[in-house]
């Protein structure tokens, strides 16, 4: 079973870290993903029991409480951060003046005393409430190694020395940095906030004549709903009368109006910018377009990508070794240095504070959840980190056709033959769940159908009056031996035989989405190679297809031949396929990241895909190859960046060269520095 706690209170990717491996080691945990940044908690788990002992580690870490899934986050305006730090500047600034005034020295060393306690109270009260972890549930050494014991020690030794500034120096600029950490996290955070205002609060429906103001959860198939000018459709919709003008910023991330009319589907998160209208709700709100973004976004920081996980492996290896590493520096030179402990005292405390990997294990998740709220505002929604990096590493990209190329939208076209093989198309069709069979809906038949089987990728065989009639491609007829003679059409045609006997077809005509030839184009432009996949006949697939950049189209396929071909486009390396059907689910699974249309995909699409176009708009897709792209990026440059000056640093550390608030300086400003680049991923993907 899975579920999504929301929690407040986690204040870093550390304590993220820590809670993650508590919940790791209880029985009926399978996986479990503590979210600093979400501030939520992730678990996949087996049974009730292990899901209340979850609940109960939760709400006693540290000051985390796990609060109602619809309640307002709190907007942390970090008075009590800012209250301490200017209370420990007001005591540092004079305590330095007189300090270089030779004033009395023990006068000196109080207001250091006050300031390192005013800026430092939070951290050492953390760190004797990381003590009786260590014995619970056996002994874990290791819970003691965080940030807040490397600075208490490194500001606690420069107290022992005498070096009294630096030892307020060291929490000062240590709280300062965690403060601005805590603002830049807080102003992603509040992206994301944003974009989860797509969904409405209330709903106006229309009972018997009267209106109720509803919740959108009580909303229910059939329901009548009033949308007036400026309110969000709370559900997906088909609009009953009039005609409108939608802002669909919310799921496609483009500004510009939608004209829709009677007849036409509304996804939910649309806001009305007409007038008022009425509109019959389609599906129940767990089930829309909106309800389906909202829970990709919420889960999608459960999946981390590699360096995700590498980073958080690598400190849990790293802060001990270098711990024990500054150690050695203070015992073991002194032995050959006269015994001079105190001289060597300063370096230790140097590379203990330098070593502190938060720049890493903040700036690389903090990245990715950027990215991915990035995606999310140009209207595709991913379900985790660590499909980032597949797509950006893509090669070829392979596309389904009808409804994902085209519009998806059928319409009967010119009937050849019998005009009776219209009706008898739209009887059979009745009963089929192939796309093309919303074609014939409104066409009106005296024929009833029954005993349906449908054939994948060729049509549907059933009866009508007792007589068995085919339905389908040319490929059904000719494998029941139907002969008839082939109608020239660039259209999609469905034929039509009774009793083996042929009676004729109909063409179904499809449109090509407006922005796919831009799409595709982008795409060829960032060194991708394009391919179609497709049931049409490969005459017919080229002359629907012509203006498009493809490089290779892949006709006459069945559903089930889909998978291999796609197999063999692999070969040309990382493979991204995009789809909306149900059919499409065997090669969204064989391909190495997979895309589905959000709005008019099938639910089974949309579970099996890494990607949703929430508004099915391609255009969407460069941009998120980019914003896979530079997300990667980013997360490079902070891993190196961060790494090269903390070795640079440390080194100095080791001849003496850096003073202990230099150090603590350096740490900090590689931590923001990398928290900064972070957030270029904030910027709107063009």
């Amino acid at each position: 079973m899975h579920k999504v706690i929301k929690i407040q209170g986690l204040d870093c990717a550390a304590c993220a870290a820590e809670l993650s491996e508590e919940l790791m080691a209880i029985d009926g945990v399978e996986e479990a993903a503590a979210d600093f940044i979400n501030q939520r908690v992730a678990l996949d788990y087996e049974g009730r029991e292990a899901l209340d002992r979850a609940v109960d580690v939760i709400s006693h870490f540290e000051e985390v409480e796990i609060i109602d899934d619809n309640a307002p986050v709190k907007k942390d305006r970090h008075l009590k951060e800012i209250v301490s730090i200017a209370l420990s500047a007001a005591l540092f600034v004079p305590a330095l003046v007189l300090q270089l005034l030779h004033f009395n020295e023990w006068v000196v060393f109080g207001l250091f005393l006050g300031s390192f306690l005013a800026a430092g109270w939070q951290v050492l009260w953390t760190v004797v409430a990381n003590f009786p972890k260590v014995f619970k549930n056996g002994f874990h050494p290791l819970v003691l190694l965080d940030e807040n014991m490397l600075m208490t020690v490194a500001a606690a030794g420069a107290f022992a020395i005498r070096q009294n500034m630096e030892g307020a120096a060291v929490m000062l600029l240590y709280e300062i940095g965690e403060l601005l950490q805590s603002i830049a996290v807080g102003s992603s955070r509040g992206a994301i906030a944003r974009l989860m205002q797509m969904k409405s609060d209330t709903a106006i429906r229309i009972n018997g004549g009267v209106r109720e103001e509803v919740s959108p959860e009580e909303l229910a198939a059939g329901d009548v709903v009033l949308v007036r000018k400026g309110d969000k459709f709370a559900a997906d919709c088909l609009l009953l009368a009039g005609e409108t003008a939608l802002d669909v910023k919310s799921l496609t991330g483009e500004s510009y109006l939608k004209e829709v009319r009677a007849g036409e589907e509304v996804l939910a998160g649309s806001v009305n910018e007409g007038e008022a209208v009425e509109a019959r709700v389609l599906r129940p709100y767990a089930e829309s377009a909106v309800a389906k973004i909202l829970e990709l976004v919420e889960s999608s920081s459960a999946k981390k990508a590699k360096p995700e996980k590498f980073i958080t492996r690598f400190a849990r290896i790293y802060t001990p070794v270098v711990v024990l590493l500054a150690v050695c520096i203070a015992v073991f030179p002194p032995l050959l240095d006269g015994y001079n402990f105190v001289k060597w005292l300063i370096p230790a405390l140097d590379f203990l504070v330098i070593s502190c990997p938060c720049a890493l294990i903040i700036s690389v998740p903090l990245t990715y959840f950027s990215g991915v709220g990035a995606l999310a505002r140009c209207g595709v929604l991913t379900k985790g980190a660590v499909y980032l990096d597949k797509l950006a590493a893509v090669k070829v990209a392979a596309f389904d056709k009808t409804g994902t190329l085209t519009e998806g939208r059928f319409s009967v076209g010119t009937v050849h033959g019998a005009a009776r093989a219209l009706e008898l198309a739209a009887a059979a069709e009745r009963l089929s769940s192939h796309p093309l069979a919303q074609a014939f809906a409104e066409v009106e038949t005296p024929f009833s159908a029954e005993h349906a089987r449908e054939i994948a990728g060729m049509g549907v065989e059933t009866f009508v009056g007792g007589k068995k009639i085919l339905v389908g491609s040319a490929r059904l007829l000719h494998e029941n031996n139907v002969e008839f003679a082939e109608v020239e059409s660039p259209a999609v045609l469905v034929h039509v035989a009774e009793e083996g006997k042929y009676i004729g077809c109909v063409e179904i005509e499809d449109k090509l989405r407006a922005e796919a030839k831009d799409a595709l184009a982008d795409l060829k432009r960032a060194g991708i190679g394009i391919a179609v996949l497709t049931g049409d006949t490969e005459a017919r697939a080229k002359r629907a297809l012509a203006g498009l950049p493809v490089d290779d189209v892949c006709a006459g396929l069945l559903p089930a031949e889909k998978p291999a071909r796609a197999a063999s486009l692999k070969e040309a390396g990382t493979l991204l396929y995009v789809g909306d059907g149900i059919n499409d689910t065997p090669v969204m699974a064989e391909a190495d990241v997979s895309v589905a249309m959000g709005g008019l995909g099938s639910d089974a699409a949309i579970e099996a895909s890494d990607f949703v176009l929430a508004g099915d708009n391609l255009s969407a897709l460069p941009k998120a190859v980019r914003g896979a792209k530079k997300t990667r990026k980013i997360v490079a440059e902070n891993i190196v960046f961060s790494i090269a000056v903390k070795v640079a640093l440390m080194a100095l550390s080791l001849f003496g060269l850096l003073p202990l608030w230099v150090a603590v300086l350096g740490d900090t400003g590689v931590m923001l520095l990398a928290v900064l680049n972070s957030m270029r991923m904030r910027a709107k993907l063009q």
